[in-house]
């Protein structure tokens, strides 16, 4: 039998993180780390004081040209003419049949440039989708292989990182970003964005830098009590704060407006498949994403099925943990929405027992 691991692409610091003992998994073609001590410190650890995510595996592609925004403006969803420079917007990427291609992060880097930021399991669908509705000659630019990305997350974050940079990091407002010097390197790009609700900023630089920039990281970060975290807490954190985990929560059969995402979805503009949605949105979702919380103990997993109280099958759980911070079993699911008002009593099948759960609002996680 062939040996995955031959196949597989590594990050630049796939060596740090195998020297400090974390267990790598294969993850979106890469080889990343999972875990250090536990899901559950790490977890605590961004929670309360600062840890590093290393999510180089993220896609990376830079728009060029003077219908550059117009390119972003047809295939995503969000409207990106109101970005100004130095702001990002969290968006998707339509499909032609009312699904979703993938979510992303557009950065304005000027009028005429932007960075979209993928999903790696999806980037070489996301740069064909894209490039098919490239009739305008925009530039295309696939810098994912050359740049790393760093997330430094949690309350202490910015006293760790300002040392390294004369950025004013405090004043940096959520879902904005600035390029400068960072640890001795130009060119650098901190964006205050991040996929734990704690807070924080993910760092984007060329590969060449990446030993030099996570050991000047550790070593402002000592007296705060930074370490490093894996992706199996970044899991448990978005899932805390009711984010969506693409191939998950969000797939190519979900619309948008049932996964909750009507905010990212205007109609102010011609994008793919508008018409379908705004018409949806009119009509209203037959189904909806929900959080829920277990009544019953068992701890919900992707997949499981979800009944009613009279035994019926009515949907599917998309996400589900054990939350670290609230002590208590949570997931999400689609479910017909009938059954998506706060408080509907709803059953999780787990280990061939309908449990009952509670669909809650979310976040989960309230900080």
């Amino acid at each position: 039998m062939e040996d995955v691991a031959t196949e597989l692409k590594n990050i630049a610091l796939a060596d740090v993180h195998i020297g400090l003992g974390a267990k790598m998994v294969p993850f979106a073609g890469y080889l990343m780390p999972v875990s250090y001590e536990g899901i559950n410190a790490e977890h605590e650890t961004v929670r309360k004081g600062v840890g590093v995510f290393d999510v180089s595996h993220m896609g990376e592609f830079i728009l060029k040209g003077p219908e550059a925004l117009d390119l972003v403006q047809r295939v995503t969803s969000n409207d990106a003419s109101k970005l100004v420079d130095g702001k990002v917007q969290y968006t998707c990427l339509p499909n032609e049949t009312g699904g979703i291609v993938d979510d992303l992060l557009v950065y304005r880097i000027d009028d005429q440039t932007y960075m979209l930021v993928v999903n790696a399991s999806n980037m070489e669908k996301d740069w064909n989708w894209i490039q098919k509705f490239n009739t305008k000659n925009v530039e295309m630019h696939n810098i994912s292989d050359k740049t790393s990305l760093l997330a430094v997350q949690g309350p202490k974050a910015a006293e760790v990182l300002q040392p390294l940079t004369d950025m004013d990091l405090k004043s940096m407002e959520y879902y904005s970003f600035r390029k400068g010097k960072f640890a001795g390197f130009d060119n650098v790009l901190v964006s205050a964005t991040g996929y734990t609700g704690a807070g924080g900023f993910e760092i984007y630089f060329e590969n060449k830098m990446a030993h030099e920039i996570w050991n000047a990281i550790f070593e402002k970060g000592k007296g705060a009590g930074i370490k490093p975290v894996g992706l199996g807490a970044r899991d448990t954190l978005r899932l805390e704060m009711g984010f969506c985990l693409y191939g998950n929560d969000i797939d190519e059969t979900t619309s948008p407006l049932e996964a909750g995402l009507g905010w990212i979805t205007k109609f102010t503009k011609d994008f793919t498949n508008s018409h379908a949605l705004k018409l949806q949105k009119e009509q209203g979702v037959k189904k909806k994403l929900v959080g829920f919380e277990m009544i019953d103990r068992g701890i919900p997993r992707h997949h499981y099925e979800i009944f009613n109280a009279g035994g019926e099958k009515i949907g599917t759980v998309t996400s589900g943990t054990q939350s670290p911070s609230l002590q208590k079993a949570i997931g999400m699911g689609y479910v017909p929405a009938d059954y998506s008002k706060e408080g509907t009593e709803i059953f999780i099948s787990i280990r061939d027992k309908n449990l009952k759960a509670k669909v809650v609002k979310v976040p989960f996680y309230k900080s």
